[in-house]
């Protein structure tokens, strides 16, 4: 059942990158579609299944403005840093714990984490991770868990957790 689920997400992935209904457009996704499952299907997360059920998708559309809203912040922040004749920068790299236990859910922080300008996140290694930050406001694990991930954690719990 899963790597029929994952076949289905592959097809819908070529249906929508072709944009077409013609028949030989269709085999060929079929084609593509169960190559790529039987070739790689082994490496898809097993929950990513999980993460399709409905109430997820409203975190998820909710994620998304929370993440657009700190990339704008952020934006703003690396502007004002960056013109500021007294170039007000405290670079560093800094250690911080995710509440979150799944693979795809702290991939997804890491990654939100590295697209929000002024931070990167240069490892992770447990429920740690390291993260390259423009401004670092504490050298306290506590702090700077707080500042950096707890906005983006609270809702991915309810995505993938």
């Amino acid at each position: 059942m899963k790597r029929f689920l994952h076949f289905l997400i592959i097809y819908a992935v070529w249906l929508l990158l072709t944009w077409s209904l013609d028949w030989q457009e269709l085999l060929v996704g079929v084609l593509v579609a169960l190559f790529a499952e039987l070739l790689l299907g082994d490496i898809f997360p097993v929950e990513g299944v999980r993460v399709f059920h409905p109430r997820r998708f409203f975190w998820l559309f909710v994620y998304f403005w929370v993440f657009i809203w700190a990339m704008i912040r952020s934006n703003f922040d690396v502007a004002y840093r960056v013109l500021n004749i007294y170039l007000p920068i405290k670079p560093g790299i800094v250690k911080v714990r995710t509440k979150l236990t799944s693979d795809m859910g702290r991939t997804f922080l890491a990654n939100s984490i590295t697209l929000t300008p002024g931070t990167m996140t240069v490892d992770m290694i447990g429920d740690h991770l390291y993260i390259h930050w423009i401004n670092v406001q504490s050298p306290d694990i506590q702090k700077d868990t707080e500042i950096i991930v707890r906005h983006f954690e609270r809702i991915l719990e309810r995505i993938f957790e």
